[in-house]
């Protein structure tokens, strides 16, 4: 058996346009760029104040009016152990503006200690780096925000999520000196960087402005009467544990 979920579409002024999310009761199970303008929205009824509130976090987000999200999060499109740990720790400690190399990112996660002890931790940045390419919640889980010593590091789906890692570097704008290297490494390969149109919008547009939300994050999510969350004192039906196969997260589909 399944997991319920909803799937739509939300639009972005990203250069890979449209963002697919998916929900479940426990909140965004996924969430992928570079899905194609053309797949159909399936939404469950009752999932449309859900669908309605991530779509206005998004675009708050894009508009520069908010730094966090702020939307629950359903990890079971993740695996237990270092997958998971790995994402978690960047979700949790690596904010708005705030950018970390892969290699950090391997110490705070507390999973590479054998490898960094004995000198090896190159070794355990680039298991950071495959990590992130599996991960399952573009943009909630931020592995944008993770970045190489010499520039911005890889990013699924090519040269399109390159343009999309960028382009949110810049709008968050806490990786000036990263996108600085990357424009001397992609001049000096004869390669030509972004261009202005590829760019997001400016620091003035990026203003954080107070939301005034400073509630829990699960009391966002508008709850079915059918949910773990429904608010009954008795006990509610346990939600399934099995799901379809995840989609990329940082990477497009097919890639």
């Amino acid at each position: 058996m399944s997991t319920a979920v909803s799937w739509f579409s939300v639009p972005t002024p990203l250069p890979s346009g449209a963002v697919r999310v998916a929900i479940t009761d426990e909140g965004v199970a996924a969430a992928t760029f570079g899905a194609g303008p053309d797949l159909p929205d399936l939404v469950r009824p009752g999932d449309e104040p859900r669908v309605k509130l991530v779509a206005q976090r998004f675009a708050e987000y894009f508009a520069g009016t908010r730094r966090d999200l702020e939307l629950p999060l359903d990890w079971r499109r993740t695996a237990v152990g270092p997958q998971r740990s790995v994402l978690s720790t960047l979700q949790r400690t690596v904010g708005y503006g705030q950018t970390l190399a892969y290699g950090e990112l391997a110490v705070r996660s507390e999973l590479f200690t054998a490898e960094i002890a004995a000198g090896q931790l190159g070794q355990a940045a680039r298991a950071v780096g495959s990590i992130m390419g599996t991960n399952p919640l573009f943009l909630l889980v931020p592995c944008h925000r993770v970045v190489a010593a010499d520039g911005l590091g890889g990013y699924g789906g090519g040269e399109l999520g390159m343009e999309v890692k960028r382009w949110l570097l810049t709008l968050e704008g806490g990786a000036a000196a990263h996108l600085r290297l990357e424009r001397a490494r992609l001049s000096g390969s004869g390669r030509r960087p972004e261009t202005a149109d590829q760019r997001p919008p400016t620091a003035d547009r990026r203003r954080e402005r107070k939301t005034g939300d400073r509630s829990g994050v699960r009391a966002f999510w508008p709850r079915p009467r059918s949910s773990r969350w429904c608010g009954r004192t008795a006990p509610c039906p346990a939600p399934r544990t099995s799901s379809p196969a995840p989609p990329p997260g940082c990477r497009p589909p097919g890639r």
